[in-house]
């Protein structure tokens, strides 16, 4: 059973003018890109997303992925030390330069692979985790596929080019979404500017996300380069909420096979800076508050309080009063017992006059309504004996 709140949003949104366009993104120039606003699971933009594309050294953001996972689940600890092997010393590429035989500690490792995008700090962390790099790889491929990532296929943990080594912005946006939900312990790694292990060359400390020195509020992710893949960088940005107090927003970005370091930073500023400009994100409804109170059979209570728990947010156009619509889909008839928290359907948030769908979210119960007694029940099943 579908509902329509055609005024739900307009309270979130007083104030600005009763009608907005669609932002049209800026000119991005790549083979592809995409634009996620996180706070509201929203793409914004997109170009190309699900066109196949070499992902460089953007493949150890599934490196990490899997290398954290082991962290988290106390298959591998940050203080542990690894031996460096001759495989990973031969690795070529963007390196952190450590020599074979070194006991590495896994952190110091991480910071290689991420800062400095070492292929043998990497190779040294698959081979630490799995055994051998093989092994290794087939955990990403089954990561990949647990994630969703269904265009995307590795073939090593580096990113060096190899037939079949391929993936799209699209899963790229998922995988960097997965990293910020399931290991925010460990993302900060990503805003390190500057990082070296002893006995290495300093030189060589720069993280390559030209983004961190320019932007305060970017805080990752990942560069990558190849000949075939252009310059790539996955890039994301916290900002304030505008108006409410303690809540930040997060966009991240996917530019691929840009025509040099400097272009790639500078087209992901251009995305992210366009996100934060042309959209603004509200909470519908207040953290707590009901979207919508029907009617209960067989409870204590004759109503009950159906939301999202700590509220939907919504990413929509500046000045889109009006032009957003809440469905609500649930059941006719709810019966008692409800437990909290429980869910009863689904919430909509529409775009236009279309079918356009912005964001969606669970419909949970908000407070548990308790079977009723004996003679209430029996009055109820009577009413709809009649219905």
């Amino acid at each position: 059973m579908k509902r329509w709140l055609l005024a739900a949003l307009g309270v979130f949104f007083m104030g600005l003018a009763q009608a907005a366009a669609w932002p049209s993104p800026p000119e991005v120039a790549g083979k592809a890109y995409l634009l996620i606003d996180l706070k509201a699971n929203q793409v914004l933009a997109s170009r190309d997303a699900d066109k196949p594309v070499e992902p460089a050294s953007l493949t150890k953001l599934m490196a990490a992925y899997v290398v954290f996972d082991a962290l988290k689940n106390k298959r591998m600890a940050l203080d542990q030390t690894l031996t460096i092997s001759e495989r990973a010393w031969r690795m070529q590429g963007s390196r952190m330069f450590i020599e074979p035989n070194w006991q590495v500690p896994v952190e110091d490792l991480i910071k290689g692979m991420i800062v400095q995008s070492g292929n043998d700090a990497t190779v040294a962390l698959a081979e630490g985790v799995a055994g051998t790099v093989e092994q290794f790889v087939e955990l990403m491929n089954q990561q990949a596929k647990a994630l969703g990532m269904v265009n995307t296929t590795y073939r090593n943990p580096e990113g060096m080019p190899a037939e079949g080594h391929t993936t799209t912005a699209n899963d790229l946006a998922t995988l960097a979404t997965r990293l910020y939900r399931d290991f925010p312990e460990y993302v900060g790694y990503y805003a390190i500017q500057r990082y070296h292990y002893p006995g290495t060359p300093k030189a060589n400390d720069m993280n390559r996300n030209l983004l961190l020195y320019r932007d305060p509020t970017v805080d990752g992710l990942k560069t990558g380069h190849t000949q075939a893949a252009g310059y790539c960088l996955v890039a994301t940005a916290k900002r304030p909420v505008p108006g409410v107090p303690g809540e930040e927003r997060r966009l991240l970005s996917v530019v691929l096979g840009a025509s040099s370091a400097l272009a790639r930073a500078n087209e992901s500023q251009k995305l992210l800076n366009w996100g934060f400009a042309a959209f603004r994100v509200a909470r519908l409804p207040k953290d707590g508050d009901a979207l919508v109170k029907p009617q209960v059979w067989f409870g204590m209570a004759d109503v009950a309080e159906l939301g999202v728990p700590g509220g939907l947010w919504v990413a929509a156009p500046q000045g889109a009063n009006g032009q957003l619509r809440t469905r609500l889909d649930y059941p006719k008839q709810l019966k008692a017992p409800l437990e909290a928290g429980a869910t009863v359907g689904k919430v909509e948030v529409l775009w236009g006059d279309g079918d356009q769908v912005l964001t969606r979210g669970e419909l949970k119960v908000i407070e548990a309504v308790p079977e009723a007694g004996l003679m209430k029940r029996l009055w109820h099943h009577l009413l709809l004996s009649l219905d």
